[in-house]
């Protein structure tokens, strides 16, 4: 093939180059398009998750994370994130995609590109949004949401993505975000579960955890797959370009994993618990997929398969620590997010191969195929970091909201339900043309008592 051609279209003449353009920006509007679809898997996967009283809570909130989360990360967050370095920490230009973008190098347009990122950073204010259910003051989660989106994984990400950040010069490796988006979003969502505290008689007086049955597993389940559905939009459209050959196998490590994870958390349940345990087994897939989302195009189809099987059963694992502990997690989002995404960024470390990584660099591969030790370093630093920095931030950014407003609802909101307490209205009128909302909270209070 001569290296310019041109194609014939009609009365016009198309240079490869541009064509190149317009394939990759329809692949990274459409992976854009299905990120944002898995805004409606989080949505189900909460809402069945949680008692039918507060689903739409769970709604709303997803709501606050696509509206506010856009316009914040449009006015603040993308250009702390991607704007022109300042000392390998922060962004200085590109506030509302204006000044001097040209260090981002890409085939695709700013806008193009813009979009694409928006997209995951409405995902990580989802992952906080399942920890804290049925408990945080609508309020205060829509600032707490303005925090996160315009600094705290802005200034995460720009460390690991931006052009200059000191830990992507440093060799960490997370191609769509294991430790940025899902490390981040599970320690953040761990701060706030503590900062907040477990729902209403989660806990017994001698610290034994009470199951608190999901209202809804078919429509947890339909949640996970349109989450899964979305992860390969998540993973494969993390290349940017249509024309990328990697594409295939990532795609392949990325359904590999889930299923692994999934298959792991059937078959340990039914040993540890001698039965197949449903939201296990959901959301060990989910924690296959967020495993092998930093390596997906980094790592052999047999280790994505040990990666999701062992992000599976470690999920489990941290489950049951968190109730030992009394801290209540209603989605399991630590156990599923902040787990898997820690395992995903080190195996890394520890499984990327040679001629998977060519173009980044010497020695960008893991310990058991020849690197040494260099890059395993470098992704536990980097984890590290991500992870105390959600961590920290998040707690403070929750301790200063309650100087000014209640984090938490009241204790007649919380048994009565967020959707009627907070929403004043709930989610399934039960045939009625006209509610009474007084009579609903007394009949939703003396129903919680009982």
């Amino acid at each position: 093939m001569k290296p310019y051609m041109k194609i014939e279209t009609g009365d016009e003449t198309m240079d490869l180059a541009t064509l190149s353009q317009g394939l990759d920006t329809i692949w990274v509007v459409l992976t854009a398009a299905m990120i944002l679809l898995m805004e409606g898997g989080f949505a189900l996967l909460e809402a069945g998750f949680v008692r039918q009283k507060n689903a739409v809570s769970i709604i709303m909130k997803v709501f606050v994370d696509i509206t506010f989360g856009a316009l914040v990360f449009y006015f603040v967050g993308f250009g702390l994130m991607y704007g022109r370095d300042a000392f390998g920490f922060i962004g200085t230009n590109g506030f509302m995609m204006t000044g001097d973008l040209s260090h981002i190098s890409l085939n695709i347009t700013h806008d193009t590109y813009w979009l694409f990122q928006c997209a995951f950073v409405i995902a990580v204010i989802s992952i906080v949004s399942g920890a804290v259910a049925e408990r945080i003051h609508f309020r205060a989660y829509i600032l707490y949401t303005i925090a996160m989106t315009a600094l705290i994984y802005p200034m995460a990400g720009h460390w690991v993505w931006a052009a200059g950040g000191w830990l992507g010069k440093l060799g960490m490796i997370d191609f769509a975000g294991s430790a940025v988006i899902h490390a981040l979003g599970g320690f953040s969502a761990l701060a706030a579960a503590i900062f907040i505290g477990p729902r209403i008689g989660k806990f017994t007086a001698d610290g034994k955890s009470n199951i608190v049955p999901p209202s809804n597993l078919p429509l947890a389940s339909v949640g996970a797959f349109i989450l899964w559905f979305g992860w390969f939009g998540f993973n494969s459209g993390s290349t940017l370009s249509a024309t990328n050959g990697s594409i295939g196998h990532i795609a392949v490590t990325t359904m590999l994993a889930a299923a692994a994870g999934g298959a792991a958390c059937i078959l340990f349940t039914m040993f540890r618990y001698k039965k197949a345990d449903p939201p296990m087994v959901i959301n060990g897939s989910l924690a296959g997929l967020v495993g092998i989302t930093a390596g997906c195009a980094f790592v052999s189809d047999g280790i994505a398969i040990i990666i999701g099987a062992v992000c599976g059963i470690a999920m489990v694992l941290a489950t049951e620590f968190l109730e030992s502990k009394r801290i209540d997690d209603p989605v399991g989002a630590f156990a599923v997010h902040g787990v898997s995404g820690s395992l995903g960024a080190l195996a890394v470390g520890l499984f990327a191969q040679p001629e998977l990584t060519q173009g980044i660099g010497q020695g960008y591969y893991g310990l058991f195929y020849g690197g040494g030790w260099n890059l395993l370093g470098v992704q536990a630093l980097g984890l590290a970091v991500i992870s105390i920095w959600g961590f920290l931030l998040t707690w403070c950014a929750l301790w200063l909201i309650k100087r000014v407003m209640p984090v938490r609802v009241s204790k007649d909101e919380e048994l009565v339900g967020l959707d009627v307490g907070i929403h004043g209205v709930p989610a399934y009128n039960q045939e009625h043309d006209f509610l009474d909302l007084e009579k609903l909270k007394l009949n939703q209070q003396q129903h919680d008592h009982t």
